[in-house]
């Protein structure tokens, strides 16, 4: 009876997750696209951002940040980089430049840096970038407390409309924590540039919660973007089995995990938490059942697709796939899938300054992608 209550309330999450999702279509040829290598040989890369000349800073997890020509043919590798505490799933991981970079040539590093103990957890660089090396660098962010799982560091990057930075974190693999507003993890963090907390944030000058955090109950956050229009950020997190979400970040809000979720405990499909719905905690406007693993995010602005002028992309680690969202308001309408095993597992997706769509695979030989109409 046990297990038929377990294959029952499988059977019941699917069909929630069907009403509650958009119908999924695949591109069959994608004979729409043009697919240009433009870099490969890439260790395992994890990050990307554009200076304004039309380079490219590419991050990769063992270490090692490249500069990229603007047709990637050229490469070069940064010094300056900090120590990386690589393994499991951490290492250098994100990378964006200053939105005042013309003026202060400042770019932002997340990475997994480890203590005197070995002890873990996600980092934030500030440094200004001179020729290929990064000079004046300072750390303005440590998760605390560390620990020695090497699991759920985040950890994206993303600037917020005043120009205060934006860092998502993981749960760092210990579920509970992502509801401890006295720990860092499993929350998403709001600093400006110099490391200081912003005076607006909701747990300011309150005893026994981190002044950083901005809002908290997330799993394992590898996908965030501003909204073109709002201004609002957009963020997407890993679930466990199934149950992957895509949330607006709201300050001060209850994301609900592990106490609310769409997923199930791996391999045995048991109910994780009280169930999918909670008072005072905040339901996705969007998730996936089965999980696609989403990795990177952007929200498509440019002329070379008319018709995905407002859409979101989400790269997708498990089926190797690229993800497109339209969306009407904050409601998503419709999921197509493009891109499907042509490239691998696609773990991070931006928009060019030129239009086009660029993709990192998350391969020992990974590449750097550049979509484009036929």
């Amino acid at each position: 009876m046990r297990r038929l209550a377990v294959l029952l309330g499988l059977s019941l999450a699917l069909v929630d997750s069907a009403a509650a999702q958009a119908a999924v279509s695949a591109a069959a040829a994608d004979d729409s696209l043009k697919v240009e290598i433009l870099a490969d040989r890439l260790d395992h890369p994890w990050g990307l951002a554009f200076l304004p000349d039309g380079r490219m800073l590419v991050s990769e997890r063992g270490g090692t940040l490249l500069l990229l020509s603007a047709d990637g043919r050229k490469r070069e590798t940064v010094a300056g980089v900090p120590a990386v505490a690589s393994g499991g799933q951490g290492g250098l991981l994100d990378v964006a430049v200053d939105p005042d970079f013309a003026d202060n040539r400042r770019v932002f590093l997340s990475y997994v840096g480890a203590d005197r103990a070995g002890r873990r957890g996600t980092e934030v660089l500030r440094a200004e970038l001179s020729g290929n090396a990064l000079t004046d660098s300072r750390v303005i962010f440590r998760l605390e407390p560390k620990t020695n799982s090497t699991r759920h560091f985040g950890s994206r990057l993303v600037f917020g409309p005043d120009e205060t930075l934006f860092i998502t974190l993981g749960d760092r693999g210990d579920k509970d924590r992502a509801q401890d507003l006295n720990d860092h993890a499993g929350s998403l963090i709001r600093i400006n540039t110099d490391g200081s907390v912003p005076d607006d944030n909701p747990f300011v000058n309150q005893a026994g919660r981190r002044a950083a955090i901005f809002s908290y109950g997330h799993r394992n956050i590898q996908g965030a973007a501003l909204h073109p229009q709002s201004g609002q950020l957009w963020l997407h997190e890993h679930g466990p089995q199934g149950g992957d979400e895509l949330n607006i970040a709201r300050a001060g809000r209850n994301y609900g995990w592990p106490v609310i979720t769409y997923g199930v405990n791996y391999g045995i499909g048991t109910q994780i938490g009280e169930g999918t719905a909670k008072a005072g905690m905040e339901q996705p406007l969007y998730y996936w059942v089965p999980s696609i693993a989403p990795s990177g995010m952007t929200f498509y602005s440019g002329d070379l697709f008319p018709r995905w002028r407002g859409d979101l992309f989400v790269g997708s680690l498990k089926f190797r796939t690229l993800v497109r969202l339209s969306l009407n308001g904050t409601q998503v309408i419709a999921e197509e899938r493009l891109l499907s095993e042509q490239l691998g597992r696609i773990r991070d997706v931006v928009q060019g300054p030129d239009g086009a769509l660029y993709v990192l695979t998350d391969e020992a030989r990974g590449v750097l992608a550049r979509l484009s109409p036929q």
